[in-house]
């Protein structure tokens, strides 16, 4: 997909690991998306499909994304 993801989300340096290599962990869309979901899910009225639920919540995390950069 070529979208921004927004880079890492819970980056972690070699250093703080010397045991191990360094983790980038999932991207901020997906961190993003994962909290909206919760959000949309948390209403017990919602008749909306498990498809078009996900796609609402990537939806709403490309958005943030979108906000993010336009003060920079």
């Amino acid at each position: 997909m070529s979208k921004k993801d927004g880079g890492p989300a819970f980056p972690l340096k070699t250093s703080e690991l010397p045991y191990r290599p360094a983790f980038d962990g999932m991207s901020l869309r997906d961190y993003f998306a994962g909290q909206a979901l919760a959000g949309l899910l948390a209403n017990p009225n919602t008749r909306e499909t498990r498809t078009d639920t996900a796609l609402a919540a990537y939806f709403i995390a490309d958005a943030l994304l979108k906000a993010r950069t336009q003060g920079e």
